[in-house]
């Protein structure tokens, strides 16, 4: 895949995450992108440690939006952990 293909599904699995996940988040759109960018490469390497299957094959394979939503899910609640408790001035 091309870096404009994971800069798309970065942008679509962030929101994603950010819409499975209520509540307020200290992030724009570029916080979302890494996030869900991130969060496809963790998703399609923890495919091939757990379940021993290469997870990130193309742009529509389901098999790479379920690895890149999960591990921007994790990477969201991680962001938001260490994130969430600082206050603004």
């Amino acid at each position: 895949m091309g870096i404009i293909a994971w800069i798309l599904i970065g942008l679509l699995a962030g929101l994603i995450a950010k819409a499975l996940m209520p509540g307020k988040d200290p992030g724009g759109i570029i916080i979302t992108i890494l996030i869900g960018i991130a969060g496809g490469l963790l998703g399609g390497w923890l495919g091939k440690v757990i379940f021993g299957v290469d997870s990130i094959d193309g742009f529509f394979d389901l098999s790479t939006w379920i690895a890149a939503i999960v591990g921007s899910l994790i990477l969201l609640a991680l962001y938001r952990l260490i994130t969430g408790n600082r206050r603004h001035a």
